[in-house]
């Protein structure tokens, strides 16, 4: 049986000296930079080309307890933060759109010391606030329908009951340069694996490898240049809230080399078979998947548009998906939840199994 493997993996060519976020060079992490803070390269996230938002946050008065008008300020507020990724980063806030998100993410937090700040319930008229979030105390305000339209951006509210205004969570951060050598393991307490983004612009594919990750147990998610923001409204609804379960952090691969240095991880990418003689390409199997069982991995996965750069040729172990038939490649978060399952702690996999039962 010959098999095809055309696995769409890095697409963006980076700098290895420009960091994407910030104007200086180092090969440091800075690992106090946490949430709420401004992405250093906005243009590279933003939604719609605005930058240069006020910082000024518009606050919901405590008396309010309606809101009726698309017009209100606070709706435009809301808005924004929809619509600019910039904007949401400079706020620190972020909408999650429909009643099964919003749950998910006080699910998973109810037993947690740093449950998810929701500063605002939006909840339509005449419908019930479900109970798993009516134990929250955040300011609820009841909205019509053209109102809840207007923040979530949908047209049909049949699915759309509930809109939280949430505070991005602390697991998230932006790694600026630094001239001082930081501990890694604030970043990622326990980076066993770590799943690692390059490119995905699309926010359908980053939501669901993302949920993937958070699904398979997988330890962080690292996102390199060129990736859209994993607060974007479409990247909520594709990861259902699994952004505010996973520690995310962005930066550039000079921090990736930092963390492999400091942990010994090997560091993974998919590849086709075909098109590449630089390198040998190791075909994904249970023997593989088990002689890494026991190392720290990052994983690197790109969008369909482009192979990997020549720097990822060079620094990865190429891995590969065996296919049959005459197929030009997977969508990489097909490919990713492929890569995930199979390279997954073995622990886990006995509980996703018996989880599947």
């Amino acid at each position: 049986m010959q098999c095809l493997n055309k696995i769409l993996m890095l697409t963006t060519q980076f700098s290895h000296s420009d960091p994407p976020n910030s104007q200086t060079n180092s090969s440091t992490f800075n690992p106090r930079i946490r949430t709420h803070k401004i992405y250093r390269s906005p243009e590279a996230y933003d939604d719609n080309g605005s930058k240069n938002w006020s910082k000024k946050t518009i606050p919901l008065p405590p008396n309010v307890k309606s809101i009726t008008s698309t017009s209100n300020p606070f709706v435009k507020h809301c808005v924004k933060l929809r619509q600019s990724s910039s904007y949401r980063h400079l706020n620190g806030s972020v909408l999650v759109v429909g009643p099964t998100p919003v749950r998910e993410i006080c699910k998973f937090h109810e037993t947690l010391s740093d449950r998810p700040v929701i500063e605002c319930l939006f909840v339509l008229e005449n419908c019930d606030i479900p109970e798993e979030i009516g134990d929250n105390s955040a300011h609820i305000v009841r909205v019509n329908s053209e109102v809840i339209k207007k923040i979530s951006g949908v047209q049909s509210v049949d699915s759309v009951e509930v809109i939280a205004l949430v505070r991005i969570p602390s697991t998230f951060h932006i790694v600026s340069n630094s001239p001082l050598d930081e501990d890694c393991s604030t970043l990622f307490s326990f980076p066993h694996r770590i799943l690692v983004l390059d490119g995905i612009q699309d926010p359908g594919n980053l939501g669901t490898l993302l949920r993937s990750a958070t699904a398979f147990r997988w330890d962080g998610v690292f996102l390199l240049p060129g990736c859209c923001d994993p607060f974007n409204d479409k990247a909520l609804r594709a990861c259902r809230g699994a952004c505010f379960q996973i520690p995310i952090v962005s930066g550039n691969w000079k921090h990736i080399e930092t963390l492999r240095e400091h942990f010994q991880m090997k560091i993974l990418a998919g590849h086709p078979t075909i098109g590449d003689n630089l390198n040998p390409v190791i075909k994904l199997c249970k023997d593989f998947a088990d002689s890494v069982a026991d190392l720290p991995v990052c994983l690197v996965l790109g969008s369909e548009g482009g192979g990997l750069s020549e720097f990822s040729r060079n620094a990865c172990e190429l891995v590969t998906i065996p296919m049959e038939g005459d197929f030009e490649s997977l969508n990489v978060s097909v490919a990713g939840g492929i890569f995930m399952y199979m390279l997954q702690r073995e622990n886990d996999k006995v509980s996703c199994a018996t989880f599947i039962k």
